[in-house]
């Protein structure tokens, strides 16, 4: 309860101004004399279940905010919905309390009395008998006293309704909210121009437009932000799905039509194909603006089947950076993909979509020496298996392994990410706990689907197809075949090393039905794939 511009004012919130209602009378309240302030509410979270009375007669009021749909109270996440605390280590009975925020003047120029408060909503006629107020005896005066304190079908209704309102109440507050941006209800501030940008110097006034160059506003379109949803995504818009095609075409090609695509204006660069880029993005919008189709259209034409070899000396030295598209694409993969296609060849990927974010393995006191003020629980089970996307992702401090692969922190936005190839990466793919238990899975594969008598050349040729998805040359396959052959022979002669290089491999459990050995030998040579260039580029 507060005085805001002289004028009572009554707000429940969950948070302001998102989540709550406010009401406000319309006329300022007179202070030269003692005045008997009441507050009602019916526990219907609406602001017409709340009223304010000054010396028991009701206030015209105005209603600022109504929308309130969560707990005012203390609430279950916080460990006190049943009215205690327990974070300090006392039990303190949480009460009505008395206070005021920092920022506020405090009540001045006034004092209080006295303070009461009810556990229901007092009816009209107690609130005049409560403020001195001669009553009348009058029944329909009464009524809603009565209803609520002796009819008893009314005092059944009642019961039924605030029990309601309870399981509806207890079932949101359970509810995971994300923030939204919304449209304020109220109208849009006036904006001028500033000239030169000085604040003391403004000019005519401006309201939300477009350019129309690009397209004029829809008529029919709200000026808001839905408006410029609509806008931007009219069919007769140029822009938006040119640039989405074109950053998708950038994922396949590693080069997009236009090559800045984090610059579509006069300081960007024009595109290469310009037909083949409107082409596409009419093709895009009249499908509905369907993204698999357009992915499908791109993977399965001709010029993304081409090899990424030049046919010949001539035609490298004429298009090195390949501009004209002669040759198909080769291009580093992403941290992400590299994870994902790893966890997918050894059958450890969980294809679950939503839910939210994992934490799989990262390295100890990471978080804790990067100064985020947390500390780094790792998951487990299922979790440690999921899709790169729901890798939990502080914003300063990206995961390691992705962070070796160019991933960006997301402190600001990048449309475009670099793409390197450093040492780091292949030390990343040998010594990373993801990478070494998706290795020791398909290790234990091939040795199971090819058992002794040694088939070395049968595992060799499977792994090089699993992450590759191709298969391997004459001279690959005779490479892979001798170095598993040398390290069966090391593994037999040193056991304890053997044990202590599979025991390193992650959380999933080992198949101790498998020769130690054997394993060892298939884990070193799916390590080595995962490290060989066809495994960290596409072709």
């Amino acid at each position: 309860l507060m005085f805001l511009d002289g004028r009572l004012t009554a707000t429940l919130a969950h948070f302001y101004p998102g989540n709550a209602v406010r009401v406000q009378a319309t006329e300022k309240l007179d202070f030269a004399e003692w005045r008997h302030i009441g507050v009602t509410y019916d526990g219907s979270s609406t602001a017409a279940g709340l009223k304010i009375y000054v010396d028991g007669a009701p206030l015209a009021l105005q209603v600022l905010r109504d929308h309130l749909y969560r707990d005012i109270d203390y609430l279950p996440e916080w460990l006190d919905r049943e009215n205690t605390q327990v974070a300090d280590g006392a039990d303190r009975v949480l009460a009505l309390t008395l206070g005021g925020r920092v920022l506020d003047t405090g009540l001045s120029g006034a004092g209080i009395d006295e303070l009461r408060a009810w556990d229901r909503e007092l009816s009209p006629v107690e609130l005049k008998m409560i403020s001195g107020q001669p009553v009348t005896e009058q029944d329909d005066a009464w009524f809603d006293w009565y209803a609520r304190e002796v009819d008893s079908p009314a005092r059944e209704a009642l019961a039924a309704l605030h029990a309601a309102r309870e399981a509806e109440n207890l079932f949101n507050v359970k509810l995971r909210e994300v923030m939204v941006m919304a449209d304020s209800p109220q109208a849009a501030r006036e904006t001028p121009m500033l000239m030169r940008g000085d604040f003391r110097n403004p000019a005519e006034k401006v309201t939300p437009g477009t350019p129309e160059a690009l397209l004029a506003f829809p008529e029919d379109a709200p000026r808001n932000r839905l408006g410029l949803a609509q806008w931007l995504t009219h069919p007769e818009n140029p822009l938006t799905a040119r640039v989405q095609v074109n950053r998708l075409w950038t994922n396949f090609f590693g080069r997009g039509l236009v090559p800045t695509p984090e610059d579509f204006g006069i300081q960007g660069r024009p595109p290469t194909h310009p037909a083949l880029l409107d082409w596409l993005a009419v093709r895009f919008v009249r499908s509905g603006w369907n993204m698999k189709a357009l992915c499908r259209e791109i993977a399965l034409s001709a010029t993304f089947g081409r090899s990424s070899l030049p046919a010949d000396a001539a035609q490298l030295a004429d298009d090195p950076q390949n501009i004209h598209l002669a040759r198909g694409p080769r291009l580093r993969l992403t941290g992400e993909m590299l994870r994902d296609s790893a966890l997918a060849a050894s059958s450890l990927l969980v294809p679950k979509a939503g839910g939210p974010s994992v934490k799989p393995y990262q390295p100890a006191g990471l978080w804790e020496d990067s100064g985020t003020q947390h500390e780094y629980v790792q998951d487990k089970g299922d979790a440690l298996y999921r899709r790169s996307l729901y890798t939990f992702w502080r914003r300063t401090c990206a995961p390691p392994v992705m962070n070796v692969f160019d991933a960006p922190t997301r402190e600001f936005c990048l449309v475009k990410r670099a793409s390197t190839m450093t040492p780091l990466q292949p030390l990343a793919l040998l010594n990373d706990t993801a990478f070494l238990e998706a290795a020791r899975v398909i290790a234990e594969q091939l040795v199971t689907d090819f058992p002794a008598p040694v088939q070395d050349m049968q595992r060799a040729e499977k792994a090089f197809r699993l992450l590759t998805s191709r298969a391997p040359s004459a001279v690959q396959l005779k490479s892979l075949v001798a170095l598993a052959m040398e390290t069966r022979v090391e593994a037999k002669a040193d056991p304890a090393a053997v044990q202590k290089l599979l025991a390193s491999t992650g959380e999933k459990p080992r198949n101790a039905a498998l020769p130690p050995e054997e394993v060892a030998a298939a884990f070193l040579l799916v390590r080595t794939v995962m490290n060989c260039e066809p495994c960290l580029v596409a072709y």
